[in-house]
């Protein structure tokens, strides 16, 4: 029942990417709510209610963006609203995009239904670096639990022994 998400991922392109190693994806049925700044790549499969500052994105198709995206490349093939600024931005497949698209290099594919403006940058956009996302932050490690959690809710505690607690939670 997984979908298959290398098409999505292979359409980025061989630009070089700050850090390859950092890819973050959103998967289908997660919603997030806020602010991301990721200094590598993210994928968007769910929904983002927020800003996205990232070094490449991928808003897939089915997924949904609401918000500012600042990103070296950005490909949205689901819906977006708001304003994008991208070096290189496109538009593919059943894309839906209302808003904004500040971009040096812009392509539309037929299909895509574009309401809103676009703009030519005057200077490129940068990724964040790992500094801008806290990598430079000295963070107290947690010491270890003294006992494991117990992830049971209080009350199927006590709940009959023919039922199976993980399908309670």
């Amino acid at each position: 029942m997984s979908k298959d998400y290398s098409a999505a991922e292979a359409r980025l392109g061989s630009a070089s990417k700050a850090q390859p190693d950092i890819v973050t994806t959103f998967g289908p049925g997660m919603l997030v709510t806020g602010n991301v700044v990721c200094a590598g790549a993210v994928q968007v499969f769910g929904r983002v209610l927020g800003d996205i500052h990232a070094a490449h994105l991928i808003v897939g198709e089915g997924a949904y963006v609401e918000g500012n995206v600042t990103a070296l490349d950005a490909i949205v093939q689901g819906s977006f609203k708001g304003t994008i600024q991208g070096n290189t931005v496109k538009l593919q497949g059943s894309a839906r995009i209302e808003g904004e698209v500040y971009n040096k290099s812009l392509s539309i594919e037929p299909n895509v239904v574009f309401e809103g403006s676009s703009r030519r940058l005057e200077r490129p956009v940068e990724a964040p670096s790992v500094n801008d996302v806290g990598g430079n932050r000295d963070f107290a490690p947690l010491a270890p639990a003294a006992e494991p959690l117990d992830l049971v809710p209080q009350h199927y505690v006590g709940a009959p022994a023919g039922i199976d607690n993980d399908v309670l939670a």
